[in-house]
């Protein structure tokens, strides 16, 4: 990687170059993150059963814990993905009985 400043060659994992005390893009990305920031499996779950809980969840820590805040994203959109069929499916079966209740009424 080079220095946007100076032009210098400096390491890939550099924080500020060395030469002239510029910082680079690895000081905001190691700025940015938290210790307790981390994809959470739980909060991804509840997010699946919930999905207003995980949406309000992804909403308050999109800034704060960006990593937390998408595993709840990605549980709410499942969560509403996997409901929005079981209700098609719900729709197509009910209609699917009927119809066959219909024809054995018919003979």
């Amino acid at each position: 990687m080079y220095c946007k400043k100076c032009g210098a060659e400096i390491d890939d994992d550099a924080v500020v170059c060395p030469h002239c005390g510029v910082p680079t893009d690895n000081f905001k990305k190691q700025q940015n993150t938290r210790p307790d920031d981390a994809p959470n499996a739980g909060f991804a779950v509840l997010g699946f059963f919930f999905p207003i809980i995980g949406l309000i969840l992804f909403l308050v820590w999109r800034e704060s814990m960006p990593l937390r805040s998408k595993s709840c994203g990605k549980g709410a959109l499942i969560g509403v993905i996997v409901e929005v069929a079981l209700a098609i499916l719900y729709v197509i079966f009910v209609f699917a009985a009927a119809g066959c209740a219909a024809a054995m009424t018919v003979v």
